[in-house]
């Protein structure tokens, strides 16, 4: 082992030692060594792999059909988009990620995606990456926007600007998880506003950590399309299986 490789392992094990680095999968303390997720989490998480819905991203059994059940049943506002994670996988990290102050999963989640959906992400061409906003309320409450976190990391990776407060919740809304589709898109409407004309945008990605019925991202695309962004992708870091 040359010196410096040396020095670094033993540079690596005292800030473990002080800030012991913990598993974004399992949030046990990750053996030095082992990286940034043990070795025993690296099999757990389950990718979204092709063949996906053109549409929403969902995983996809049958090769031949273009589009999940879902967006065979139902327009979006949106163009296309990508998910990472099948989301039962990662549901208690992204739990935890989302409402007990692991802030720190963001970058391992941004890399991950970067890793996988870089491609994508090019294919894209996008000149702008806006992160689904949360009320102030619930900032309040919660002390960030999960969204915005990973929304930082991927625009710091991929260089593609950051608008971090182009679009404001400015409705606190019922949870979407306790609401049928109808009921989430009336629970939105009028939910997200932009002060601001956004029509030198042409393409903007918007990052959210969850993906249900896209009822959320149809919003916001909305929303951008009415100040002009003429084209509306997603990333998301996880997606549920298709109703």
């Amino acid at each position: 082992m040359r010196d410096y490789e040396r020095r670094w392992n033993i540079k690596e094990a005292l800030l473990n030692l002080a800030f012991p680095r913990r598993c974004p999968v399992c949030d046990d303390i990750v053996p030095i060594g082992e990286g940034e997720v043990c070795t025993s989490c690296r099999i757990k998480p389950q990718y979204i792999t092709d063949p996906v819905c053109r549409k929403c991203g969902k995983q996809l059994l049958d090769a031949s059909q273009p589009f999940c059940k879902d967006c065979m049943q139902r327009g979006h506002i949106f163009e296309s988009g990508r998910a990472l994670y099948d989301y039962q996988s990662m549901r208690e990290s992204i739990y935890r990620f989302k409402y007990k102050g692991r802030c720190e999963y963001a970058t391992f989640y941004a890399q991950e995606i970067y890793e996988r959906l870089g491609e994508d992400i090019v294919s894209m061409e996008a000149d702008s990456i806006v992160p689904i906003p949360i009320h102030s309320s619930r900032l309040r409450s919660r002390g960030y926007n999960q969204a915005l976190l990973v929304a930082q990391q991927l625009a710091r990776l991929t260089g593609i600007p950051l608008y971090a407060n182009l679009v404001k919740r400015v409705r606190a809304t019922v949870p979407q998880k306790e609401l049928d589709i109808q009921q989430r898109q009336n629970n939105l409407k009028k939910a997200f506003h932009i002060d601001s004309n956004v029509v030198k945008l042409n393409k903007t990605i918007l990052v959210d950590d969850i993906f249900t019925t896209g009822s959320t991202l149809d919003a916001v695309a909305l929303e951008l399309k009415r100040h002009g962004v003429e084209t509306v992708y997603f990333i998301a870091l996880c997606i549920g299986e298709s109703m």
